[in-house]
């Protein structure tokens, strides 16, 4: 085959699979991102108990004997054809989408990652999916008691008019080792309000990103933030970075992952703190069913 015709089958592969992380994240200014290990600030490592992954049933290995999952799953620099020299490259990555516990038995992501009755049939929704120790970045075992399958869809919403994007939904027990996470129940989010998300960034274990500061809040249904955040980070909490009360949800964002052709593997992209296009973040007084479910309690 003529060289050129390589090339051009090699460009039209990346564009194709570069529109897959549509409504993906990117890094602005420095990458905030930090292991739990790494993270100093003592509320957000608390905020950070309460958050979820989903994963996918097929990768939970079951012995029928053990009080662990073992974890079947390949690292980010494999699944992504990340560059070997980035961070976390080396670390398991099989989250698909992020999500928090809002209620006992009650979690929020974003819609389109739960969009029918399949997605929560197929998926299971895991706490402690970190690393805790930098020399372990691959994770092969989560304590089955920490693990936590859908029942049902509560409410969703993903509207193309109006941009809201979430889900809330029923978890097939009470979580009884860690607490709902305080949230928003009326108003907004003021401009330059310090903010940091928790979640799985490209599938990775827990995140947390500070850092970051609202940089619009004029749209009704969500603001924009300068979050470091991936694919993955979808569903994920935002909170106010002092009060750590969750203000939403994040659902999209610039594309996260450019092309080295020098060195034939993906990189984050690299933004300005006050360039492209930033983060969107579902506000979280936007779930009619939660707020009515806390006015209740």
């Amino acid at each position: 085959m003529n060289s050129w015709m390589v090339s051009a089958i090699v460009g039209i592969l990346l564009i194709l699979s570069s529109s897959l992380f549509a409504r993906n994240k990117v890094i602005y200014g420095d990458d905030n991102r930090l292991d739990l290990f790494e993270a100093t600030d003592g509320l957000h490592l608390q905020l950070a108990q309460s958050t979820a992954a989903q994963i996918g049933n097929s990768t939970f290995i079951d012995d029928g004997v053990s009080d662990y999952y073992t974890i079947k799953g390949g690292t980010l620099q494999s699944g992504m054809n990340l560059c070997a020299d980035e961070r976390f490259a080396n670390q398991t990555a099989v989250a698909r989408c992020s999500g928090f516990l809002v209620g006992p038995d009650l979690l929020v992501t974003a819609g389109h990652c739960v969009t029918k009755q399949s997605d929560c049939d197929g998926f299971k929704w895991a706490f402690d999916y970190n690393v805790t120790d930098e020399g372990r970045p691959i994770i092969s075992t989560l304590l089955k008691s920490s693990v936590y399958s859908c029942v049902s869809i509560v409410e969703r919403a993903q509207s193309s008019s109006n941009s809201d994007d979430y889900a809330l939904i029923k978890l097939d027990r009470p979580v009884t080792d860690r607490a709902p996470l305080i949230v928003r129940r009326e108003g907004k989010i003021g401009m330059n309000t310090e903010v940091v998300v928790i979640g799985h960034p490209s599938g990775l274990p827990t995140k947390i990103s500070a850092g970051a500061r609202v940089r619009e809040t004029a749209f009704a249904k969500y603001f924009v933030t300068n979050l470091d955040t991936f694919g993955g980070n979808s569903g994920s909490a935002v909170f106010d970075s002092q009060t750590g009360v969750v203000e939403g949800i994040l659902v999209r964002g610039e594309n996260d992952y450019v092309y080295d052709y020098d060195s034939r593997c993906r990189r984050p992209q690299q933004c300005t703190e006050d360039g492209c296009r930033g983060e969107d973040v579902t506000r979280i007084t936007n779930i009619k069913a939660l707020m009515k479910i806390l006015a209740n309690n």
